[in-house]
């Protein structure tokens, strides 16, 4: 039997434990991530809400991310029904497609063993497990930077110019999957295509400048697209500031991703950006309590845009105001994130949605980001060096890499860039760290490989260095895993960096019997951890919103932990709501869009979400509003959820004003307000207050 065509069984059990490690518990994801579900049990309405990504069966305003990765999610709920585990499952499946990818792409130039170690070391990534059971974009994303990276290895050693150009389109179809996160890969492509290319230059130029044509169509055919459509023919573009896919692409998905959040909030949410001193202390303030709002390093209290006490959307303000929450909680749908061991949480709390440590070089090693993504950091940064040493032609200049070199920079114009990003940005979640994972996980089985060769050399400084390498390898990597296990499991931190300590010393003996027990124990060592720290969202059957990964998460009862702030669906509401819509084209109003993705999926019905994800998009003005309200499209509106921003001073906070004065609360329940409760993701319940407007008669 040709070689080329046996079956790798080692690459089966790795893509095995993939499936279950992604897949296993799913059927109990809930909502998952609500805001999209949302969107996806729209899509499945019309094929206009499928092509924008519309939120509402209406189709009134969009999620804040384009549609390519919801179309994949629309199509299995079409199939399969909207449910939990059917909105998830393509996430999962782009999951093992991405671990098989690793190893396809490692293989023909470092082997066998190489391919199957990224494979492994990418799918016990913590964030990475967690990121696969959830429907947010990143696991589509990342499946096809890969995918686009493996195209280009095999044109390049192929000569083929159409693979060029498929590789280069498909970072554009990834852009229209997360907008510019996709083209932070494009520094290692380039540099790796210009390198490893074997055609003289003029062709090589030729072939590059196909490639750029082709990023720049598969780029931008949707946004603009889109722009060109009237904005009365198709729905508002949600987070956007002008109704534009390209301006949320180079906004709200661009520059203020590194620079923090502006539009839209008056100042970057709380936990983004501090600057307390100690990296455990930036996961909560000081007695727990979540760090103040930051904007590039300044209390957001300084700012103009700041949230005045009672508002619409604020904290502390009155119970039962439109986008208010209750007394004493925080105004601002991303808050609420899972909590830590010690029942720290809130926004900066651990695992929460700005839990991003202190800006520096050293930010992905704290215990904030690291703790999801940092475990095998240390070996990738030393399996980079050594294998770009390792792997030189001997007799080439400094300036000429052979193929294994030109592959390791690759990689390294993956991390490095990326790293980068993550170290000064100012407004990001944890989990997407998880674009980090391939980089990682590709240069540490490159370094494995290059430690074996130097190992073998026969001049004893090659051993010296190979065996100072897995010292340095053993001690840093287990150090720091004990540190981000010691709030739960401290005596296993000590004893596995004494056991690394011990294996370092028996690399250095003489003997070099059990040469393959000391690999197996070496790689158990570094393993261990990282791996349960993986298993945790597969236990805990979680497929959450925010996704982490790590033991808080068995504390809790399996499922889904929610949203950023998930409302869970009043029964008396709906059902009022369901009875008494009539021939009004919304079912309700509200200023954001919770509760609103609750009650969409619950029901498949429009609410309008006004003001979008936070509450604050300029999608109409209070005059628009009151002629919705006039001709009988909009009758009722849910104030509550969790708007935040300088919605006081902007066209929905005047529209929530114009609310509490003239609409007539309802008594839909025997009560004239109701205090739902609400769960924050993997968090002790908050409460909620909603009340319901009735609107009909306020416009003459």
């Amino acid at each position: 039997m040709d070689k080329r065509r046996k079956v790798d069984w080692y690459l089966i059990a790795i893509l095995v434990l993939s499936a279950f490690l992604f897949g296993w518990g799913i059927w109990d994801a809930g909502s998952a991530n609500g805001y999209y579900t949302a969107a996806i049990t729209s899509m499945t309405k019309s094929w206009h809400n499928f092509i924008y990504g519309a939120f509402d069966p209406a189709g009134f305003i969009t999620v804040d991310k384009p549609p390519v990765a919801l179309w994949f999610m629309a199509i299995s709920a079409k199939i399969f029904g909207v449910h939990g585990w059917s909105v998830v499952l393509p996430s999962v499946l782009a999951g093992i497609g991405s671990t098989f990818l690793m190893y396809k792409i490692l293989t023909p130039k470092f082997g066998a063993w190489t391919g199957r170690i990224a494979a492994l070391v990418f799918t016990i990534t913590p964030t990475v497990v967690a990121n696969e059971r959830t429907n947010n974009m990143d696991a589509i994303l990342v499946f096809f930077l890969l995918l686009a990276v493996y195209v280009l290895t095999r044109a390049v050693y192929k000569k083929n110019i159409w693979l060029v150009m498929v590789s280069f389109g498909l970072i554009g179809v990834s852009f229209n999957i997360k907008m510019l996160q996709a083209f932070m890969i494009l520094p290692g492509m380039l540099v790796f295509y210009w390198l490893a290319t074997k055609v003289n230059w003029k062709k090589r130029l030729a072939w590059l400048t196909a490639g750029m044509a082709s990023l720049a169509v598969f780029t931008l055919a949707l946004p603009m697209a889109v722009d060109a459509v009237p904005a009365s023919q198709r729905p508002y573009i949600g987070s956007s500031q002008t109704n534009s896919l390209m301006e949320l692409a180079f906004g709200y998905n661009g520059a203020e991703r590194l620079l923090g959040q502006s539009t839209g909030t008056g100042g970057a949410f709380p936990g983004m950006g501090n600057k307390n001193k100690s990296s455990k202390t930036s996961k909560s303030g000081q007695n727990g309590q979540p760090t103040p709002p930051t904007q590039n390093g300044k209390n957001a209290t300084a700012n103009k845009g700041q949230m005045p006490a009672g508002g619409p959307g604020q904290a502390n303000g009155r119970a039962g105001g439109p986008g208010q929450m209750g007394e004493g909680q925080m105004g601002g749908r991303p808050g609420g994130m899972m909590n830590g061991k010690k029942g720290k949480g809130g926004m900066g709390g651990a695992g929460g949605a700005f839990a991003i440590g202190n800006a520096g070089p050293f930010r992905l090693f704290q215990d904030d980001l690291g703790s999801q993504i940092g475990w095998f950091l240390p070996l990738s940064i030393i399996g980079m060096f050594a294998g770009y040493f390792v792997f030189r032609k001997r007799g080439n200049k400094w300036y000429q890499v052979s193929d294994e070199q030109s592959e390791v920079l690759l990689w390294a114009g993956w991390l490095v860039p990326i790293y980068g990003f993550f170290s000064v940005a100012g407004f990001f979640h944890p989990y997407y760290t998880i674009m980090l994972a391939p980089a990682i996980a590709a240069l540490t089985a490159i370094g494995v490989v290059a430690v074996k060769r130097l190992l073998g050399q026969k001049d004893s400084m090659g051993s010296v260095v190979g065996k100072a390498l897995i010292s340095l390898g053993l001690v840093s990597t287990t150090a720091l895993q004990a540190y981000y296990a010691w709030d739960y499991y401290p005596a296993l931190g000590i004893a596995l960096v004494v056991i690394a300590v011990l294996l370092s010393a028996w690399w250095w003996l003489p003997n070099q019997k059990f040469t393959k027990l000391r690999s197996i124990l070496s790689a158990l060592v570094v393993a261990v951890l990282a791996g349960w720290w993986a298993l945790t969202p597969t236990l805990a059957h979680n497929s959450a919103q925010i996704p982490f990964a790590g033991p808080s998460l068995l504390q809790s009862g399996k499922g889904n932990g929610g949203g950023m702030m998930s409302s869970k669906v009043d029964t008396d509401l709906l059902n009022y709501l369901e009875k008494h819509q009539g021939n009004a084209k919304y079912m309700a109003a509200a200023t954001n869009t919770n509760p609103a993705d609750s009650y969409i999926i619950k029901s498949g019905r429009s609410i309008m979400a006004l003001g979008g994800f936070n509450g604050t998009d300029p999608t109409m003005t209070l005059a628009q509003f009151k002629h919705l309200v006039k001709t009988g499209q909009v009758r009722y509106f849910i104030a509550g959820g969790m708007g935040m921003g300088k919605s006081s001073t902007g066209q929905i906070g005047k529209i929530s004003t114009w609310v509490q004065k003239y609409g007539k609360q309802v008594n839909y329940n025997g009560k004239k307000s109701t205090t739902t409760s609400t769960t924050s993701q993997q968090g002790g319940p908050g409460q909620q207050s909603t009340t319901l407007y009735d609107l009909s008669g306020t416009v003459k």
